[in-house]
């Protein structure tokens, strides 16, 4: 049973072709923590498949005639293959992303989405990490490409990859709830480092 701490929201954006795992591992360790999580599709569709043939249902669409960016406190773009490709093609969602930045609220971004926030000129002169494949993009971009697992520049929360997704879960969770809170997750999923 979800218990909200929160009435902060994330949305979490699925394109066909998400890596589901960098997703759901980031919506779960919101969900354990407190903090509403929703799983938009970018479709018209609320089923979504992976890159790895697994079939994600969603919470709600971004063609929903009551979808609103405005609900959310932090947006997050999971990364995969052709999934990053996917998201970057919705208009509606670039246009969000770029308004969203540039008023200094939150997004979150992981493996390949990151060079999505380059494209669109969102990391210039910031601080990023993304996909080693893809790290390129971000410092033709005129990022600051650095290696740790997440890395947070002002409102911008960039992350590696999929091994680096407890440690964006955290982050986020930190962001949101504060120290006491990701401590507390933590111990709920026997965190070690």
């Amino acid at each position: 049973m979800f218990k909200a701490a929160t009435d902060k929201r994330v949305a979490t954006f699925f394109a066909e072709g998400l890596e589901e795992c960098e997703a759901l591992v980031v919506c779960d360790l919101l969900f354990r923590s407190g903090i509403p999580v929703d799983k938009v599709s970018i479709t018209g569709n609320i089923a979504v498949t992976s890159s790895h043939d697994v079939t994600v249902v969603c919470d709600r669409a971004l063609t929903d005639e009551d979808f609103s960016f405005d609900d959310y406190d932090l947006l997050f773009l999971p990364g995969g293959m052709p999934g990053t490709k996917n998201l970057r093609a919705c208009e509606q969602l670039t246009d969000a992303v770029t308004a969203w930045t540039q008023a200094g609220k939150d997004i979150a971004a992981v493996c390949a989405a990151p060079s999505i926030l380059a494209e669109l000129g969102l990391l210039e002169g910031k601080k990023a990490t993304s996909n080693p494949n893809f790290q390129s993009v971000l410092a033709e971009h005129g990022a600051t490409v650095l290696n740790d697992p997440v890395v947070v520049d002002g409102n911008i929360i960039t992350s590696k990859g999929l091994g680096t997704c407890v440690e964006l879960g955290l982050t986020l969770t930190q962001r949101i709830l504060g120290d006491k809170a990701t401590e507390q997750l933590k111990d709920k999923i026997v965190y070690m480092r």
